[in-house]
């Protein structure tokens, strides 16, 4: 029998499942969303340099790696990943439809998350040539998901000059912008 705190313990794993999903869902799809806010699509298509990725690039990134992780690696549904083409596309995708691509698996990633118990945490994967248990694979998306976020945030800021008020509720428009 687990103790209030341990791995295995009920409040322990609801309350990590639950931090996981609020920060993909509620901390940083929003902060993306309102980078967008600030652009234009051929600026989320903007690079600085050709070594560098576009914030479309990162967002194309983000959802192959949110659904071969959890999706996939936890959730056990077939998908095939190119993942080298999510950073040479140049095709200028919509931002729109970015945006709704990523919503749409970190939505179904957080059902796969909030389907998940203690004793599933600590099964075994193999994801991405990488042996994983699956704390760690929800770990790995959500820390990822994190660093591509303050990039897209950078890539915005340099891109418009702006401050993104990023402090501001979520839900709160900007006048005059999408």
């Amino acid at each position: 029998m687990t103790k209030p705190g341990e791995i295995g313990s009920t409040d322990t794993t609801r309350a990590f499942l639950q931090k996981s999903v609020s920060l993909l869902e509620s901390e940083y799809l929003p902060k993306i969303e309102r980078c967008l806010e600030h652009l234009t699509d051929e600026d989320v298509w903007w690079r600085p340099n050709d070594a560098s990725s576009s914030i479309g690039n990162l967002m194309l990134h983000l959802r192959g790696n949110v659904a071969q992780w959890i999706i996939g690696g936890v959730g056990g549904q077939a998908g095939e990943r190119r993942r080298q083409q999510e950073f040479d596309e140049r095709t200028h995708v919509p931002a729109k439809e970015l945006l709704a691509n990523l919503r749409a698996v970190v939505e179904e990633a957080d059902e796969v998350i909030r389907g998940l118990d203690a004793g599933a945490l600590l099964r075994r994967r193999q994801i991405q040539d990488y042996d994983v248990t699956v704390l760690e694979a929800i770990y790995h998306v959500v820390e990822h998901f994190s660093m591509h976020t303050g990039q897209i945030i950078l890539l915005t800021k340099a891109r418009t000059g702006e401050d993104l008020k990023l402090w501001r509720p979520v839900r709160e428009k900007i006048p005059g912008r999408r």
